[in-house]
């Protein structure tokens, strides 16, 4: 009886875990909560996408990272793995990318835009 116990405990654990719809350390969030989130104190915008698209426009105070640059794995191996990291792109793909292989590198607190993307950002107050 008591394994059956154990097993079940188990599987409600790892269903809560899955069901949260992300990886541990990356917290995925719409539009107004990542507005929200990116004026705590110390957190870190990271936006994604190319030079180009970066010099067209972005949230104040990014820094552009590109996440499809061959040097992006040696840029963000730079940063302090401890801090709070907000990233965005334009549609939420590459900033899903971004923030797997930043979790994967050993970041842990990551701010993930994917439920929308730039368009939908520059149009709320930030």
């Amino acid at each position: 009886m008591r394994k059956i116990k154990e097993i079940c405990l188990l599987i409600v654990l790892s269903f809560s875990f899955t069901a949260c719809g992300g990886d541990a350390g990356v917290e995925n969030v719409g539009a107004n909560d990542f507005i929200k989130k990116i004026k705590e104190p110390g957190v870190i915008v990271i936006d994604v996408r190319s030079e180009e698209e970066f010099r067209a426009g972005h949230l104040q105070g990014a820094i552009n990272i590109d996440v499809n640059s061959p040097t992006f794995e040696k840029i963000i191996a730079e940063l302090d793995k401890t801090s709070t990291y907000a990233i965005y792109c334009r549609s939420g793909n590459r900033s899903t990318i971004a923030s797997k292989k930043m979790l994967n590198a050993g970041f842990t607190n990551l701010i993930n835009f994917n439920k929308g993307g730039f368009a939908e950002l520059s149009k709320l107050k930030v």
